[in-house]
């Protein structure tokens, strides 16, 4: 029996006290609802109403059950409220990653943005290089990441792609910060600064290989994690970083220029996985695009006249989800 049916057919008949008005209100004909009121009271073993005069009047356990059958009723409205907002990523527990190298302010709109699409939602931001997020993720501990491609991991969708042009760190007493531009070719002898290959296998094999195509073989890949020991290798001499135009704001002494042609660019996206995915997953994806590419300024005007580089890698993952 379907008693929260039922029960909706009881309240408004109680509250019409005629039968063909409560009919019309629910919009079904008066025979079914006679029959749903008679299915009613012999389920509770009571009559509800007082048929026996012209007007239709409630019995006492009519009047009693009146109330209760409200207050039912609201309660069932707000459990599926309740679940709607949940269905909809609006409340629960998001536990999402973010690169260690995420700016403060990038940080802040995105979590400013999660509080006004979702302010019943308890976002768990952590702090993870993309190889640790595609392993949380695989292993269910994560909900949601933002990792730097190519991913070659399966079982994961992707939210709209960020590419991030990237230029070479340097410091500003090198001859080569006279230029508006540099070749990675005339970096020959100097050594690259970049994440350990761990944090980012993907991406850092990309870099590399990009690196050599462009007549550049560094003499030593040397790992940094953090961007402060990042400047400390490149204002020594003898190395250089290639890294979005934002990472040189954090240090005066440190000069970002473009790379000729344009041939690399980073490409960052949420991901999250595609079975049983959770409810704000793909919400965090749009929303982590629009910060990432308000978060990344105008190119320099020699950039932005130079031709547009082609596709940097192959197409490992889709964008579409």
């Amino acid at each position: 029996m379907d008693l929260l049916r039922h029960l909706r057919h009881f309240v408004v008949v109680a509250h019409e006290l005629h039968f063909g008005r409560a009919a019309e209100l629910l919009g079904m004909a008066q025979p079914p609802l006679s029959q749903s009121i008679q299915r009613l009271e012999r389920e509770l073993t009571v009559e509800l109403f007082d048929r026996s005069r012209r007007q239709v009047r409630l019995t006492t356990a009519g009047e009693l059950l009146l109330g209760e059958a409200e207050e039912l009723l609201a309660g069932e409205g707000r459990l599926r409220n309740l679940m709607g907002q949940v269905r909809a990523g609006e409340l629960g527990v998001l536990r999402a990653g973010v690169p260690p190298e995420t700016p403060a302010v990038t940080l802040r709109a995105l979590l400013d943005g999660l509080t006004t699409r979702a302010a019943g939602l308890d976002v768990e931001l952590h702090e993870l290089t993309t190889a640790e997020q595609v392993r949380m993720l695989a292993e269910r501990t994560l909900d949601v990441g933002l990792v730097h491609h190519p991913v070659a991991a399966d079982g994961l969708r992707f939210g709209a792609p960020v590419d991030v042009p990237l230029g070479v760190l340097l410091p500003r007493t090198s001859p080569l910060a006279r230029d508006r531009e540099v070749a990675l070719a005339s970096l020959a002898g100097l050594d690259l600064v970049a994440a350990p290959r761990a944090t980012a296998p993907g991406w850092h094999d990309h870099l590399l290989a990009v690196c050599r195509q462009q007549g550049w073989r560094p003499a030593r890949v040397r790992p940094a994690r953090n961007p402060e020991f990042l400047f400390g290798l490149v204002l020594a001499g003898g190395a250089v970083a290639v890294e979005p135009a934002t990472v040189a704001r954090r240090e005066p002494r440190v000069a970002w220029r473009p790379i000729a042609a344009a041939p690399l660019a980073k490409r960052t996206s949420a991901a999250w996985p595609d079975r049983s995915a959770h409810p704000a997953a793909s919400m965090f994806g749009q929303l982590a695009a629009e910060v990432l590419a308000d978060a990344e300024p105008a190119p320099p005007a020699s950039a932005a006249t130079s031709p547009p580089a082609a596709r940097p890698w192959p197409v490992l993952f889709d964008t579409t989800g």
